[in-house]
């Protein structure tokens, strides 16, 4: 029984060494335009990572992915939205448009 608990933990190690959560800031560039920067907690790159921004009825009005610099900008809508850093199952993030600010 022993052996089989231990392979099963051993088992499990690598999931756990190769787990990262998805970040994902944005802020106001003042100039009509927001900047949104996204990666991993690893350090590891999000370049090609698909990001929304979208009404709060999830309506999306921008679609696009995170740059080689590990960024995206848009033109910041008229009225509520939202930001979705979207890495896959359990890595996504959003970041609604009343937190950010310049």
């Amino acid at each position: 029984m022993k052996k089989i608990i231990i392979v099963c933990f051993l088992l499990l190690i690598p999931s756990w060494a190769s787990a990262h959560s998805a970040l994902c800031s944005c802020f106001d560039n003042g100039d009509g335009t927001v900047s949104c920067e996204g990666g991993f907690s690893d350090g590891s790159s999000a370049v090609g990572v698909r990001i929304f921004v979208r009404q709060l009825d999830d309506k999306t009005l921008i679609r696009g992915k995170i740059s080689k610099e590990g960024e995206f900008v848009f033109s910041k809508p008229d009225g509520d939205y939202k930001v979705v850093f979207d890495a896959g199952p359990g890595h996504q993030v959003t970041v609604f448009g009343k937190d950010i600010f310049e």
